[in-house]
């Protein structure tokens, strides 16, 4: 059987109505692949330790990448640091100095990047960020500061680069744009229907479903390619 790696979002693909709240169904039917013996991987902007506690909670692969591509969670107490917190940091006091509405987002714990509310005006932001060394994306949950050239896409390349995996077996899910550089690095990448259009024409499948029964959607229309699913 050709082993397959999921690289799954959380937020808006597996939760429920933005709330959080996790689709049961699209978790149940993700902890099938790995029963029959495929790996599933949480790629989010959450924290890398929430992704890891939900894998092991969830019955899913017990590894996970955080912080969007910052930081790469390989055991209880062991990470990999992909990006720099101190200049997101510094950023962060940047832009309270010059854009209205600047504030941190109460989230759990980060070690490399910064979470702010969705309060203030983005292009503003970083037009003021340019050539600071920190990226500024919005994921619809919040807006993250990151070092420069840290993704989802290169946060789990780096993990692909540590477990040998190839980007033909890698198969992507998500809705956001910070999701597209993740599609990027993958094999397949599949949109839901509620990610925007510019992240559906990223993806190589789009559904019509959102979330959790976009998933599971997904899932339905995999199958065919994949028999060993």
């Amino acid at each position: 059987m050709k082993r397959l790696v999921f690289a799954v979002d959380i937020d808006g693909t597996i939760t429920e109505n933005g709330g959080g709240r996790i689709h049961l169904d699209a978790l149940g039917a993700l902890r099938r692949l790995v029963l029959m013996g495929h790996d599933v991987i949480f790629v989010t902007g959450r924290s890398s330790v929430e992704g890891f506690l939900l894998a092991v909670f969830g019955g899913m692969t017990p590894v996970s990448v955080g912080e969007n591509g910052g930081c790469i969670t390989l055991g209880n107490s062991e990470h990999v640091l992909l990006g720099d917190m101190a200049p997101c940091m510094a950023a962060l006091e940047t832009l309270r100095d010059r854009v209205k509405g600047v504030c941190e987002k109460p989230v759990f714990p980060r070690m490399t990047e910064v979470v702010l509310e969705r309060t203030f005006d983005i292009s503003e932001a970083r037009d003021v960020l340019s050539g600071t060394g920190v990226s500024l994306s919005d994921s619809g949950y919040a807006c993250h500061l990151n070092s420069s050239g840290v993704d989802k896409g290169s946060g789990f390349s780096e993990l692909m680069q540590r477990r040998s995996i190839s980007a033909g077996d890698v198969i992507a899910i998500g809705d956001s744009a910070t999701d597209v550089p993740l599609f990027r690095v993958a094999g397949t990448s599949i949109a839901l229907g509620n990610a925007s259009e510019q992240v559906r024409s990223e993806a190589t499948i789009a559904v019509s479903a959102g979330a959790g029964e976009g998933v599971l959607e997904a899932l339905d229309k995999l199958a065919p390619r994949f028999p060993e699913m």
